[in-house]
């Protein structure tokens, strides 16, 4: 039997289209081939999807929807250790040519099968512009089918990182996609509309019922997904149906939650977190992100556009960096914003990321003193002015205002911009920004964070998230090697070179890694990850 899992965001007219919808879910639901009772799964979140094209976008807000809907190759296990998924096995054939086995009997949410034919065109969908998963994939020039269920991917130049850049880069039908004119990705940052946007039609655990754009997705269960027999998930998992609601304010959510309204709450503030953890009609679950938080610098222009110093852009110089990292207390603001949940860094990449050098952990001191003396080397004795860039999430505005707060101290005078994610995200990816707050959750393998915010860009994958536009032909030529090294110990001691350089030259000033918190429902077991990415073929509801 096929079953369409896909509808429009507009429900049908009338009485006839209700029945239609119910029909459908009641179908689905049955397909199942899951537990006796439906289990309906009520998530609040700050952050809306922004758009359900799994190419468009590579932020943690869609991450967490779309990779329920759509798969890849590879996948990551409950200990975060890649694992197959689309493809069940892969090796190299050639110095420029891996070679992946396709999983069999995969279908499509439509009914369709999964085969080489989609694969190909996946990946060469997620290398066009303007895909934003092309920054990872750097180095891959195309695949090529051999047989049904077997692909090669080729590439310009050995490549270390292949499978694991491969890892949330989403196979799409090549039939639907093309039906509906969607065979290029979505123009996120031009606001371009397109089928794929509102609508999906993956392989994955979960299928799209409807999306209204910042207010809610709704998801059911895939009951012909293949991992549900092939122990891709918990065995007791038990969701039905996923509603994900956006609800941007703090008190809100957790107004929700403790009505009933919702059972799961995403971002809960930092305020409240220790509060939460003591209510004992509730659960708290905590993990370290992998990610880290950022500030960033435009270094690019010969001046700054939203300065009030025209002849020159003072970020450019070393010691203005330098001066606005010693001038921001991370411990305060952890202890007073963040309520204790974050930990302080001065080291660009997490300990879970290969290669991390725990000797750059310590941050510089704190000295606001030599921040001032640093500035009137650098011929800002009277500090000037700038804009600082910020998405209006609750605890990161507050982080925001606080070093805006903390700069004024060293008459670094801030003006704090908060936006919308669907702003704040394209004037990053432009690099419109003159001085901006940003984070980075990366997967297990250093390179894709440093070719994507640190390399520098070229239109063509290289630095895609280079918000600041930073060059550094030594650095690119690290990264460039850390990408192609086969040599696990050399390829560490490339990353550590390159981090080392990054924590000399400071083209993203480190801030903090959170504590991340979810809470819930006693009777639902989710198990954190550190991408704060909820995996709903793991949770199970009681």
């Amino acid at each position: 039997m096929k079953c369409s899992f896909m509808t429009s965001m507009r429900p049908p007219a009338g009485r006839a289209g209700g029945r239609l919808i119910a029909l459908v879910t009641c179908l689905l639901l049955a397909l199942a081939g899951a537990p006796a009772a439906a289990k309906t799964l009520r998530v609040a979140s700050a952050f809306d999807p922004n758009t359900l094209d799994p190419h468009a976008l590579a932020l943690l807000y869609h991450t967490r929807v779309v990779t329920q809907l759509y798969e890849g190759l590879v996948n990551r296990d409950r200990d975060f250790k890649l694992e197959p998924s689309l493809a069940v096995s892969w090796q190299q054939t050639g110095p420029t040519t891996w070679r992946f086995r396709l999983r069999p009997n995969v279908q499509f949410h439509d009914g369709t099968p999964f085969t080489a034919d989609d694969a190909v065109f996946s990946i060469q969908r997620a290398i066009t512009r303007p895909s934003q998963r092309a920054s990872q994939m750097r180095g891959i020039t195309g695949a090529r089918k051999v047989d049904d269920l077997t692909i090669d991917i080729v590439l310009a130049a050995p490549d270390a990182v292949l499978p694991e850049k491969l890892w949330l880069v989403a196979m799409m039908s090549k039939t639907w996609s093309e039906r509906h004119n969607v065979a290029q990705p979505q123009d996120y940052n031009a606001k371009q509309e397109t089928h794929a946007v509102r609508n999906a039609n993956g392989t994955g655990p979960y299928a799209l019922k409807s999306y209204e754009q910042d207010r809610r997705v709704v998801l059911v269960r895939n009951a012909t997904w293949w991992g549900w027999t092939e122990r891709a998930a918990d065995p007791k998992a038990n969701v039905t149906e996923a509603i994900y609601s956006v609800i941007q304010s703090d008190a809100t959510r957790l107004a929700a939650l403790a009505s009933g309204e919702v059972d799961f709450v995403m971002d809960p503030p930092f305020q409240d977190v220790a509060r939460l953890r003591q209510d004992p009609r509730l659960k708290l679950a905590q993990v370290t992100d992998i990610g880290t938080q950022y500030l960033g610098f435009d270094q690019a222009r010969p001046q700054l556009e939203s300065s009030d110093v025209r002849d020159r852009n003072p970020f450019k110089d070393l010691r203005v960096r330098r001066a606005v990292y010693q001038a921001i207390d991370v411990d305060t603001i952890i202890a007073k914003v963040l309520r204790g949940q974050a930990r302080a860094t001065g080291a660009h990449l997490s300990p879970l990321v290969d290669g991390h050098v725990p000797a750059l952990e310590a941050r510089l001191p704190y000295d606001p003193a030599a921040a001032r003396k640093l500035l009137t080397e650098a011929g800002y004795p009277n500090g000037f002015a700038v804009t600082l860039d910020c998405v209006n999430v609750t605890f990161r505005a507050a982080v925001c205002q606080a070093i805006a707060a903390m700069l004024a101290q060293v008459n670094i005078r801030v003006t704090f911009q908060p936006s919308p994610s669907a702003l704040f995200f394209p004037k990053l990816t432009q690099a419109t920004a003159s001085f901006f707050e940003f984070g980075w959750t990366p997967g297990t393998d250093p390179w894709a964070m440093l070719n994507a915010t640190v390399r520098t860009f070229d239109g063509a994958g290289a630095g895609a998230f280079n918000g600041g536009r930073y060059s550094n032909a030594k650095l690119d030529a690290l990264i460039d090697g850390i990408r192609t090294e086969p040599d696990l110990t050399r390829r560490r001691a490339q990353v550590a070179d390159a981090l080392r350089m990054m924590h000399a030259e400071l083209p993203l000033v480190p801030l903090y890694r959170r504590t991340l918190s979810w809470v819930m429902r006693p009777t639902i077991h989710a198990p954190p990850l550190p991408n704060d990415v909820l995996e709903l073929r793991w949770v199970r509801v009681d």
